[in-house]
């Protein structure tokens, strides 16, 4: 995998507005967005009695280390009103680390890359758009490789909206 993504999601209050801020506040501290994919509009993965979410992967520079990027990343959720109560619950702002880079990374607050990239569609499709032919550090296949054999069967809908 030749790049570092993150993957932002929101289900409450004005998703796209929190999408935007987050990109905002990210690149103020020295974070550099160099891509990003369509924005798309998802199922709710792990608890389906909530609202449907926004979506969007985002390609970054950054000279952060990967344990250093995770505490930016969760900083922003905590500035955007993330309170974590319940798992896969509604929120305000969602940040995931996906890639970073080639490594991997297993400590006891970071994996990397994220273990669900393989099961979930609103991951597989962004990236499958921005890095087709990026291989998976572990696995080895790359991100059309991973979606043809994802079994997600939630909806993931591509929109209009624009960062």
């Amino acid at each position: 995998m030749n790049g570092i993504y993150i993957l932002l999601g929101s289900n409450i209050g004005n998703r796209l507005e929190y999408l935007r801020e987050a990109e905002k506040l990210l690149t103020q501290e020295e974070i550099q967005v160099i891509d990003e994919s369509t924005i798309y509009e998802t199922e709710p993965w792990g608890k389906s009695n909530q609202d449907w979410f926004l979506n969007v992967v985002l390609q970054l520079e950054t000279s952060a280390s990967p344990t250093k990027l995770l505490k930016t990343l969760l900083e922003t959720e905590e500035k955007l009103g993330r309170i974590r109560k319940e798992k896969w619950g509604e929120r305000s702002i969602d940040i995931d680390l996906l890639y970073y880079h080639d490594e991997i990374v297993s400590e006891e607050h970071l994996t990397v890359p994220h273990p669900e990239i393989p099961s979930r569609k609103f991951t597989l499709i962004p990236l499958a758009e921005m890095c087709p032919l990026e291989t998976h550090p572990i696995t080895g296949q790359n991100q059309v490789e991973l979606l043809a054999q994802c079994t997600d069967k939630l909806d993931c809908n591509p929109t209009d909206y624009i960062l």
